[in-house]
């Protein structure tokens, strides 16, 4: 997992209440949305939130990643391609606006506002890792503290 402070605090929080916490990026997507279709099969009544964890700035407050945005709509595509049904009009818009640029992911994840930062500091090598589209199997369970492989 790339590190995400923000997302990393959201998590532990809803970890004290609900039942699982998964971590779902676009490296991931593809696992995650089949891990939540096989819960789905086995209780039809699954209700799942997704969270797009956006950053803080400086002072505490919260910077919107569009990124984040991108990640989460990517989960919903597959879920909402799947006939998974009641999903809200926001998810919708962020799985409409993965929609948009996933043929340039790569090309949008160096551009935007947080790509460019991360490229400045010298972190070229993790937008890149970021951009790679389910090129990963693994779906992180929160569990006790930690994530492992769920």
């Amino acid at each position: 997992m790339l590190p995400s402070p923000n997302g990393s605090t959201i998590s532990f929080q809803l970890a004290e209440t609900v039942p699982e916490v998964i971590g779902v990026s676009l490296r991931n997507r593809r696992a995650a949305a089949e891990w939540l279709l096989t819960r789905r099969e086995l209780r039809s009544e699954l209700c799942v939130a997704v969270i797009a964890a956006g950053e803080r700035w400086p002072d505490g407050g919260l910077r919107p990643a569009v990124e984040d945005q991108w990640g989460a709509g990517s989960l919903l595509d597959i879920l909402s391609a799947e006939g998974w049904a009641a999903i809200s009009p926001e998810a919708n818009a962020a799985a409409d606006t993965f929609h948009a640029l996933a043929s340039d992911l790569a090309e949008a994840l160096t551009n935007c506002a947080s790509g460019r930062e991360l490229i400045t500091i010298g972190y070229a090598d993790d937008v890149d890792t970021a951009a790679q589209l389910d090129s990963s199997m693994v779906v992180p369970l929160l569990q006790q503290g930690a994530f492992i492989s769920g």
